[in-house]
């Protein structure tokens, strides 16, 4: 099981629209999909129209040791999963409790490692993971770092967004180092895109100058269809298949497959190391 994090902490990225519209978009090519929200907000349990406040198990229960009816013990990762209305593509949902997982985890041993324990025990039964982070450099993100192969960062396209990126960079060049040797930056994936702003595309040409191949070709522009989608509680992809949305999501989840994961650990590490980004910095 191919494992990725969508991660970035700075919010208002389309971290939960990537994490949805991907993770469906690689179930529409046949791939057999894991969504992890990993997000106290639970944005992307209530992107595929289940009520957060109304599930009793939800993977705050798979990665801590509250109290449950049977047992103090936490659940198996597979007994919070939840089948979506789309073939191929299940859930381990989200709600509040998780928000005070911090506390909860900080008492365990090998508390990095929770995650990536409990996903080992599901990796024969799908193809990808795609885990939504929360949009902080918190326990819970590093928890989803240590449990993947890959980065997937959404960064808006404005100024702003490039120093988010730089701490993102350097959180995860330290848990390369210290828990996860193979975990690699897939790519920068850029959104809110506007063709007619001059902001917007000078900082796409900003980001491609710097980055290179490191920017996916695939680029994500803002659309009323996008925005409308998780107030039906359904990704894009089904909402409204034929939108630039959906297509754009599709074509990430394909180019992904085909261009971004069979490249190699030192490939997928040149983000961080690229002598561009040092400059910038």
């Amino acid at each position: 099981m191919k494992t990725i994090a969508i991660a970035n902490q700075k919010g208002g990225c389309g971290k939960t629209t990537t994490a949805v519209n991907l993770a469906a978009g690689f179930a529409a090519l046949g791939k057999r999909v894991l969504l992890v929200d990993l997000d106290p907000q639970a944005h992307s349990t209530l992107a595929f129209g289940f009520e957060p406040d109304n599930l009793d198990r939800t993977i705050y229960q798979a990665i801590t040791k509250a109290d449950l009816p049977i047992s103090r013990a936490r659940i198996p990762i597979a007994k919070a999963t939840l089948r979506t209305a789309i073939d191929g593509l299940d859930l381990v949902p989200s709600n509040i409790l998780l928000s005070g997982v911090e506390f909860e985890l900080a008492k365990l041993h090998r508390r990095e490692y929770v995650l990536a324990q409990q996903l080992s025990t599901v990796s024969s039964n799908y193809d990808i993971c795609v885990i939504d982070c929360s949009p902080s450099l918190s326990l819970l993100t590093l928890n989803a770092l240590v449990a993947s192969d890959d980065v997937v960062v959404p960064v808006q396209t404005q100024y702003y967004a490039l120093e988010g990126l730089k701490q993102l960079l350097e959180t995860i060049d330290i848990v390369r180092e210290r828990f996860n040797q193979g975990l690699g930056a897939l790519g920068v994936l850029l959104t809110f895109v506007e063709r007619r702003t001059a902001l917007s595309r000078e900082v796409q040409r900003q980001m491609r100058e710097f980055f290179g191949e490191l920017v996916f070709d695939t680029v994500i522009h803002r659309t009323t269809r996008l925005a409308e989608a998780p107030s039906a509680g359904e990704p894009v992809l089904t909402y409204d298949p034929k939108s630039k949305g959906a297509v754009e999501y599709r074509a990430l989840a394909e180019e992904i497959i085909e261009k971004k994961m069979f490249e190699t650990t030192e490939d997928s590490h040149k983000l961080a190391e690229t002598e561009a980004f040092q400059a910038v910095w």
